[in-house]
């Protein structure tokens, strides 16, 4: 095992006494090109071309003398670290860490990043970091190869933000551009590169502001989840499907979270589509009615979350719509069931009024590939200075989980 492993962090500025050193005492460097091309670097070293980490951290484990791995940014951050600790590779490293790339982007942009919500975009994650692109203000992505600028503004769609794209941060060939998303698929982009994407509901950074990334949504001294109905402005909720008992039993089942995609159909009052988004994960909220979507608009602006509104009717709305995680369905019968299942969303939920509406859903569903649960719910909403029953609801829920994914 190499008798001493340190990891060195690269910005572009001049490196330190502490790099220097570890750099003239290495018998083996790990790094890309333009690391490689240091002039720090020692002639005698062995030289690794950095691609796989793991190989990497392989090849450093059987090597007898002093290792250098050399990394852009903050190496600790989304970087090199966490692999080269892994348990088997046995290695223990020393780091000399630099300013972050996303620190160095936000720095090149002039803003502030307290309120940043930070993701890496590979390929198998590119889809993700755009929910997060769509729920949240202000998104830092760090790219790469297949998963850069225009995969991004593409798979955004009609959903425009203003992207600042820093390329190769800290060389000769930095650059910086600022341009809306929709331009940004026209173009080729450098590697590497950090995207910042900015839009997408209301900045929720102020004053004082204690805590970093995403902020608790909602108005000051709002608490809790499935609230009443006059929590999300004047027009209330519309029908059982938003009473706030079936709401929480919906949201439970669906576990919306931040990289999901979340389909809300029939949004109605937009209680639901708000508080799936306060979970942090993208919403397309969808209605045939126009003030069903002002009430949304309404409450959406009321509790300071990003999402999106669409106006149509189900099923025909939902071709056009991307691939969602989970989805409620507020209406429509079997065949907006049907239209959904065929998506393959992980979770469905969707209720009846009475049984025989809930044995056609549920077979809907389970014709589709779902494993599918049905609960009856009562609540009876009292009178406390009476204890005297005011209201009463009775409401079928079904919740469906796609076969493949059933315990």
């Amino acid at each position: 095992m190499a008798d001493r492993v340190t990891v060195i962090g690269w910005d572009g500025s001049p490196l330190t006494r502490a790099a220097t050193a570890a750099l003239s005492a290495a018998t083996l460097v790990a790094g890309a090109g333009h690391h490689l091309a240091l002039p720090e670097v020692p002639e005698r070293a062995e030289r690794i071309r950095l691609g796989s980490v793991d190989l990497a951290a392989r090849r450093i484990a059987g090597h007898r003398g002093s290792a250098v791995v050399l990394a852009d940014g903050d190496p600790g951050f989304f970087g090199v670290v966490r692999t080269l600790r892994k348990p088997e590779h046995g290695l223990e490293v020393e780091v000399v860490p630099a300013v972050s790339s996303v620190a160095t982007a936000f720095a090149r942009a002039g803003m502030p990043w307290d309120d940043a919500q930070i993701v890496v975009a590979h390929p198998r994650t590119l889809r993700r970091a755009v929910n997060v692109i769509r729920a949240h203000h202000k998104v830092a992505v760090l790219t790469s190869p297949g998963a850069g600028p225009a995969e991004l503004a593409l798979l955004l769609d009609h959903v425009h933000r203003t992207f600042v794209i820093c390329e190769e941060l800290g060389t000769a060939r930095e650059r910086v551009t600022v341009l809306t998303s929709d331009k940004t698929a026209d173009h080729t982009w450098r590697d590497p590169n950090v995207v910042i994407a900015i839009g997408g509901g209301p900045e929720t950074a102020a004053a004082g502001a204690w805590i970093a990334g995403r902020r608790p949504a909602g108005p000051e001294g709002v608490r809790g989840w499935a609230l009443p109905a006059t929590t999300y402005g004047s027009a209330g909720e519309r029908g059982e499907g938003e009473s706030p008992g079936l709401r929480a039993a919906q949201l439970a089942r669906l576990g919306p979270r931040t990289g999901d995609l979340v389909w809300d159909i029939g949004c109605g009052g937009g209680a639901l589509a708000v508080e799936a988004a306060r979970f942090g994960a993208a919403v397309l909220a969808v209605d045939s009615d126009p003030e069903a979507c002002a009430r949304t608009a309404e409450a959406a602006r009321t509790f300071q979350v990003g999402l999106q509104i669409v106006r149509g009717t189900a099923p025909h709305v939902l071709e056009s719509l991307p691939e969602p995680d989970v989805v409620r369905i507020g209406g429509g019968g079997a065949r907006v069931v049907t239209a959904v299942a065929e998506r393959r969303p992980e979770r469905i939920v969707t209720h009846a009024s009475h049984r025989d509406e809930a044995e056609v859903l549920g077979a809907a569903l389970t014709e589709n590939g779902y494993t599918v649960e049905c609960a009856l719910l009562q609540s009876v909403e009292l009178d406390t200075s009476a204890w005297a029953e005011r209201e009463r609801s009775v409401v079928f829920l079904l919740s469906a989980v796609r076969s493949d994914l059933a315990p």
